[in-house]
């Protein structure tokens, strides 16, 4: 399930006596090696179809989490950081399938727009569900319990995207002769977007490690699941208000928009809010998160070659996550100075806002508009 094996392993970490720095390490060294390998899995998914790359990963990352708490202390931290590692490179890259399908059960861009947006909010949901399990399951019982729960539930999540009728059929689209996948895949609008994202991700990795240390700061455990909970709230009621109609602006210019709107919505925190005040302050970034996310997933799409869908999107997830992990780890070092670590979020928010200003990267509509997607065997160039 999203957003439970980085605090659940941040959990089993502080319960065992490790440090919260040791804990946030280990959970950016896991979404570092997610995000680092989904690339390679796109373009698995791009020549082989879903089933056969997300059942594997899935088997395998479910095993190596349940395999943690117990190899994990007769290794010593050099075991426990192998297994984290290699938890995270076989996460199944479910995020980059789920978008990829999109296409052939919605072909009319303006329905595949609010589609994205509304599947980016409703995602929050799992994000609300997951850390609030992870806290309440480590509270009530302990932080083993915590990780086998995410291990079955990882597992059993896949088994039904993986076995569900939109995945089985779906087969990626064929390059024509004229595509250059190779080079427009690095063009540089597509690098400026994906570069901007990183700060997003920065942004979403000190809020995981600032959250749990408020949570021992004030003595409130369930803070750990909360604040996270509170945030992903504002993403689902994103998703829910920015879906329901089409808006008149350009996709560029909401991408500028919702990211200045991110960033504004982090600024509270410097104010070192209570408990009460913060949760509900992290609603509003994670509201406009849905704006940006689903803008840039739609600009990705407009400006990928055809047959590399996938791998595209692998892309997008994996910049997020590389930020990801670099706020986890900064985070996790500074969690002793409140001001700086409240602070971390906005830091990233105001990366992405930059980059965005600086670069402005456009799409074409219309030439995703001309392709559409087939039928046939998966693509093998």
């Amino acid at each position: 399930m999203p957003g439970k094996a980085p605090i659940a392993i941040l959990l089993w970490i502080t319960a065992t006596g490790g440090s919260i720095a040791f804990g946030g390490l280990l959970s950016a060294l896991y979404g570092l090696a997610s995000g680092l390998s989904q690339p390679v899995k796109g373009r698995l998914l791009d020549r082989y179809g879903q089933r056969a790359v997300h059942l594997p990963a899935a088997l395998l990352n479910s095993s190596l989490l349940l395999a943690l708490p117990v190899a994990g202390p007769h290794g010593g931290p050099a075991l426990t950081t192998t297994i984290v590692v290699a938890a995270g490179v076989t996460t199944p890259p479910l995020e980059a399938g789920l978008r990829a399908l999109w296409p052939s059960v919605l072909p009319d861009a303006r329905l595949r727009h609010a589609a994205l947006a509304l599947d980016t909010g409703t995602q929050g949901l799992l994000y609300i569900v997951g850390p609030l399990l992870v806290a309440a399951l480590a509270s009530a019982h302990s932080p083993p319990v915590a990780l086998a729960a995410t291990a079955a539930l990882g597992l059993a999540g896949t088994l039904v995207v993986a076995t569900a009728a939109p995945s089985r059929r779906w087969r990626p689209a064929l390059p024509t002769p004229g595509d250059a996948p190779a080079r427009r895949l690095t063009s540089p609008e597509l690098v400026a977007l994906f570069l901007s994202l990183t700060g997003i991700g920065f942004a979403i990795g000190a809020l995981n490690v600032w959250v749990v240390a408020m949570a021992e700061q004030h003595g409130r455990g369930m803070l750990s699941g909360l604040l996270p909970a509170a945030f992903s709230t504002g993403s689902f009621l994103g998703g829910l208000v920015y879906g329901r109609r089409t808006w008149p602006t350009s996709t560029t210019r909401q991408l500028l928009i919702g990211s200045a709107a991110f960033l504004a919505g982090w600024l509270p925190l410097l104010a070192l809010p209570g408990p009460h005040a913060a949760t509900a302050a992290v609603v509003l970034p994670g509201a406009f998160l849905t704006v940006v996310v689903a803008c840039a997933y739609v600009t990705t799409d407009a400006l990928t070659p055809t047959g590399r869908t996938s791998e595209a999107y692998a892309w997008l997830i994996l910049s997020i996550g590389a930020g990801q992990a670099a706020g986890t780890a900064l985070a996790g070092r500074l969690a002793d100075h409140s001001l700086v670590s409240a602070a971390l979020p906005a830091a990233g928010a105001a990366f992405t806002l930059a980059v965005l200003l600086l670069a402005r990267p456009g799409h074409t509509p219309a030439e995703r508009g001309r392709r559409r997607p087939r039928a046939a065997g998966p693509a093998r160039a």
